[in-house]
């Protein structure tokens, strides 16, 4: 029996939830496992209600569950950086999920926006230090106001956080088992304290993983190389912040934000799994939002709680239905409604 948590969140948020746990029951039906669900309405709505984001209390019993499902957070009558502060970092830290995992999978050549890309050649996996670097939130103002100020905003890398992040990304290389290959993504040639420890940290971990090879790239060389040759790739490491940029890029070449999921990954506890679009609130209601962002979160869900054969039929499902049913993966203009794009994955399980 699996307690999932459910954060619907804003927006477009609970449709494409919806959705998910749709496909969730379904795969729970064919696969012979079982689960419960409890929804908690953390948002922009009860932010406005009360002023309250996430409080300790919310923390601790979260820490119950087997994992958390998340639709989206962000709200327009809210002010940017509240909601993903107080409710997002706030998990992500709390619950010490210092993975975010993010598979870059392109499973029709139709929506690649690149050029004689087939989906041989976008097939990879994004590794991203979640909970230090620059979004850790440390700094300050001197002076604020005047014509002299300065804004301090400090990229705190520990030896230990950076460590276990390149531990699992050589394991979970390993695991994938296909070319084997790890590169290391970071800015060596500027920004010399970090990097400097990363890259330490990264080719004395490689010693120990002799089956792996190993490769460095600057994140802008990255960037590059994800349009030119994303088949170059099999699995990255990089930290919060250039691992936060690089991987909206892998959405665009894999098809959009509408089939893109992220896992934030605690491989000991508590780990959380959403869409990585945003509430999109313009759709909301609308019907119209493509949910497979969503149903792809679910699969990632399955694998990392031990459901291998219901995850990989979920995601060969969401194949199925992008290759043969959509026109493309664009809200309102799938050729289907958010809800009929959910039945179809169900069903094809």
């Amino acid at each position: 029996m699996y307690k999932i948590a459910v954060i619907p969140g804003d927006g477009t948020g609970p449709e494409v939830v919806a959705e998910g746990l749709k496909v969730l029951k379904a795969a729970s039906e064919k696969f012979n496992f079982k689960f419960e669900t409890k929804a908690f309405d953390f948002g922009g709505e009860r932010y406005l209600k009360t002023g309250k984001t996430l409080e300790d209390a919310d923390i601790e019993e979260l820490k119950k569950y087997s994992a958390i499902y998340l639709g989206a957070i962000g709200h327009p009558d809210v002010k940017p950086g509240i909601l993903e502060t107080g409710i997002l970092l706030k998990l992500r830290f709390a619950l010490d999920q210092y993975i975010n995992l993010r598979p870059v999978r392109l499973y029709d050549e139709r929506f690649c926006p690149v050029k004689d890309k087939l989906p041989k050649d976008v097939d990879f996996v994004v590794v991203r230090e979640n909970s230090e670097g620059l979004y850790k939130g440390m700094g300050e103002f001197k002076d604020k106001g005047t014509k002299d100020e300065v804004a301090l905003q400090i990229s705190y890398n520990t030896r230990i956080g950076v460590e276990r992040c390149i531990r699992y990304a050589f394991d979970y290389c390993r695991a994938r088992n296909k070319r084997k290959t790890l590169a290391l993504c970071g800015k060596t040639n500027v920004l010399t304290y970090a990097w400097d420890l990363w890259e330490r940290t990264f080719n004395e971990v490689a010693k120990e993983y002799t089956d792996i090879k190993t490769e460095y790239a600057h994140v802008d060389a990255t960037t590059m190389w994800f349009v030119k040759n994303p088949e170059w790739f099999d699995v990255i490491v990089t930290d919060n912040m250039f691992g936060d940029i690089i991987t909206d890029l892998g959405a665009m070449i894999q098809g959009g934000m509408g089939i893109a999921a992220g896992g934030n990954i605690n491989p000991k506890g508590v780990s959380m799994f959403e869409p990585i679009g945003g509430s999109a609130p313009k759709y909301t209601g609308k019907n119209v939002i493509n949910p497979l962002a969503a149903i792809c979160a679910v699969s990632m869900m399955l694998a990392q709680l031990g459901e291998a054969k219901a995850a990989e039929s979920v995601e060969n499902s969401v194949i199925k239905v992008v290759r043969e049913n959509l026109k493309t993966l664009g809200a309102g203009k799938m050729g289907y409604s958010t809800e009929e794009v959910g039945d179809l994955v169900a069903r094809s399980l």
